[in-house]
């Protein structure tokens, strides 16, 4: 197939969280048939609620300053799907995607075929696996690997990292998770393995009770960001800067908005520093990371910041940052939604900030129609536009000092930023 042949297949398998059938078997079926690539890397397997990709991404960040080839992947993307496979920090062209994604399809056909497996794998053990080749093939130095959904079941958790790192625990995906934070921290806890030693970053007493017991049991070594100490911290719309000290002392600069991403560089920073970087490859590499879509300012006057806040916990991330940092400001906000979210609550948290909420829909068959989301929170206020080009048109009239937020799911944050980025700073 081309790339866009293979693009279209990986869609037709499915939403990748509504069609995933978690477990490990058919994928370590595939990865065996492979020559098990996942076991050549050395990988630093990253699992969390929220910050996780904006941590990989600045563990990868880090580990290519201090000289090293790097992989990285992560999920979903904004704009096209090899953003999820990026070698040294760029994604991966669409002929290698395509390559990867032949020699993954053909291997599952044949095991179909053989009756070894009992359905084609999945949208995103497909990429899983197609990355894993990608990266032994390139022989890279490190990996940093996002966990797709929960960590005990979840494909990526066939690798046998060197470094396990656990981000923030919180409520999403409690169908698939549990409704406790019990429950997901213990499918988060997945991930860890006897002789591998752990990152954990600051967790609510409730997750950090399951991944302290877990660890305990296999008997690994941890290292708790809450034992490191942040002094002289600086906050501004832009990112922080702040001294970190902890086995070593390491002054870090972020370049990535939001007080909630001072947890994560405090995390990327201390994995990398178990990983064995040099500090001064740490603190150039956090300083120069780039995630896209995350407190992104694609416009100055006036301001236009996209930031994939889908769940409550990012909700309230985001809600800290309006109110630091444009609490003077006339906020406008354009909102939309994937129907697995907890609209009431991530609305309640943002929409008492802006003078005006528009209500949108990506074009994905699982999106909230805007007119359902007013109808659900009985808001008659909200304006309503069918796409995203119809909310950003609304907004033509905004005056230069106003900020406008656009969020709520990264559909909506990535057909925003087609509209607003141009093509060749996208990625």
């Amino acid at each position: 197939m081309n790339y866009p042949d293979s693009v279209h297949f990986l869609y037709a398998l499915g939403n990748e969280i509504k069609t995933a059938k978690l477990g490990l078997e058919r994928i370590r079926t595939v990865q065996a048939a492979l020559g098990d690539p996942q076991n050549r890397l050395r990988i630093l397997h990253v699992a969390g609620t929220n910050g996780k990709g904006s941590t990989c991404a600045m563990i990868e960040s880090g580990l290519r300053a201090a000289g090293m080839r790097t992989g990285l992947f992560t999920s979903p993307h904004l704009a096209e799907p090899t953003e999820r496979i990026r070698l040294d920090g760029r994604p991966i062209s669409a002929g290698r995607f395509t390559d990867a994604f032949n020699r993954v399809h053909a291997c599952v056909e044949s095991l179909l075929q053989s009756g070894a497996i009992d359905l084609h794998t999945t949208y995103f053990e497909t990429v899983t696996a197609m990355a894993f080749l990608v990266f032994a093939g390139e022989r890279v130095d490190a990996v940093a690997l996002e966990v797709g959904l929960g960590g005990r079941l979840d494909a990526t958790n066939v690798a046998h990292p060197a470094l396990c790192v656990v981000t923030p625990v919180d409520f999403d995906h409690e169908a698939f998770l549990g409704r406790s934070l019990e429950s997901i921290a213990g499918e988060k806890a997945g991930i860890l393995k006897p002789g591998v030693p752990a990152v954990f970053a600051r967790q609510r007493p409730e997750a950090a009770r399951v991944l302290d017991a877990r660890a305990a049991e296999l008997g690994i070594a941890v290292d708790r960001t809450a034992e490191w100490q942040i002094r002289d911290l600086e906050l501004d719309a832009r990112g922080s800067r702040f001294r970190l000290t902890g086995k070593r002392e390491l002054h870090i600069a972020c370049p990535l908005a939001g007080e909630h991403q001072v947890v994560n560089a405090v995390t990327a920073a201390v994995a990398l520093a178990d990983f064995g970087v040099p500090s001064p490859a740490i603190e150039s590499g956090i300083a120069a990371a780039h995630w896209p879509g995350r407190l992104e300012r694609v416009s100055s006057r006036p301001e236009i910041i996209l930031d994939g806040a889908h769940n409550p916990a990012g909700a309230r991330a985001l809600a800290a940052y309006i109110q630091r940092f444009y609490s003077q400001r006339r906020v406008r906000l354009i909102f939309g939604a994937m129907r697995d979210k907890a609209i009431d609550e991530i609305s309640g948290i943002l929409f008492p900030l802006a003078s005006e909420v528009i209500v949108t829909a990506p074009r994905q068959a699982r999106a909230y129609r805007p007119e359902v989301i007013r109808e659900i929170l009985d808001r008659r206020d909200l304006r309503v536009a069918p796409t995203i080009e119809d909310a950003l048109a609304m907004l033509r009239d905004a005056a230069p000092e106003d900020a406008i937020f656009i969020t709520g799911s990264l559909f909506v944050v990535a057909e925003a930023r087609a509209s607003l980025v141009p093509p060749g700073a996208q990625s």
